[in-house]
């Protein structure tokens, strides 16, 4: 009998369903248990958490999750979206771990995802000759995968 491996990416579409995220951490969690790489999930849960928060929020249509492990030994969770504004807080000029001020109404999420994540960024779709239009947040972390 013949096994089929995994793929070594996925893609989740998410509707604007209020249940979409718990619907993408429930996922989240059977892919990286299927990757053998179910140690990452409570960073990984926290990580597309952080992302997939504010995309029902700032964009009128679907949003989707994606999961990829690297070759680099990284594991990459990305969040994609018609709306091609980037929050500030995944600039550049951002550091790991710094919190915005004790006023500010929101920013927290972002400050987790440059807390626990190796790296992470944005890239506005169409840029490298995909579809046009939107944008993806994205995070990496470290694994010690095969």
């Amino acid at each position: 009998m013949s096994t089929v491996a995994p793929p070594r990416s996925c893609t989740l579409h998410l509707s604007r369903d209020p249940r979409s995220p718990g619907i993408a951490r429930s996922t989240l969690r059977s892919v990286l248990a299927a990757y053998q790489l179910g140690g990452l999930a409570p960073t990984a849960e926290l990580l597309a958490s952080e992302l997939l928060a504010n995309a029902p929020l700032h964009t009128g249509g679907p949003y989707a999750l994606h999961i990829s492990p690297l070759a680099s030994g990284q594991l990459r969770l990305g969040v994609s979206d018609k709306d091609p504004t980037v929050p500030s807080g995944l600039g550049a000029g951002f550091a790991h771990g710094v919190m915005p001020d004790a006023g500010s109404e929101s920013g927290r999420g972002l400050a987790l995802v440059r807390a626990y994540a190796d790296a992470w960024g944005s890239s506005l779709l169409g840029e490298t000759g995909g579809p046009s239009g939107g944008k993806v947040l994205w995070a990496e972390f470290g694994w010690a995968g095969p």
